[in-house]
């Protein structure tokens, strides 16, 4: 489905993502000019949850909030968003001190992989289906 020019750009945001979340993975290849090692793959986690993915998870739920009421389905949908944000959080934030790294790393990146494809697959669906137009007028205002 072609995303809406409102919540295009989240969605431009979740490939590099997702690249993110397959370098982290248990027994990735290595990747072209991104980090190869635990300790360098989870300072660049980090650095990429500090710099990019945070702002996003606010925009998402900023978005969600401007959204809230256009059906029941998405409102259910949103809290479950919000739960994964916090846990993912929470794992981003606990990769370096976390007794067994590489189980750390792999458990972020397999619930950020299917994370993304909830909101992709799901949420981004349901939003075009249910939101107004003003709605969409207002989420593209946040987003642009």
């Amino acid at each position: 489905m072609k995303r809406d020019e409102a919540i295009a750009p989240l969605s431009r945001e979740h490939h590099s993502t997702l690249i993110l979340a397959q370098l982290l993975k248990q027994h990735a290849p290595v990747y072209n000019g991104l980090p190869a090692t635990v300790a360098d793959k989870i300072t660049y986690a980090q650095e990429q949850f500090k710099t990019t993915i945070q702002h996003h998870f606010q925009q998402e739920e900023n978005m969600l909030e401007l959204t809230k009421g256009s059906n029941t389905e998405m409102d259910t949908l949103a809290a479950e968003i919000k739960n994964e944000h916090r846990q993912l959080t929470a794992l981003f934030n606990s990769l370096d001190t976390a007794a067994d790294p590489e189980k750390t790393m792999d458990t972020l990146a397999n619930m950020l992989q299917d994370h993304i494809r909830k909101e992709e697959r799901v949420l981004f669906p349901l939003l075009q289906q249910h939101c107004t137009e003003d709605q969409l007028q207002q989420v593209h205002k946040l987003l642009h």
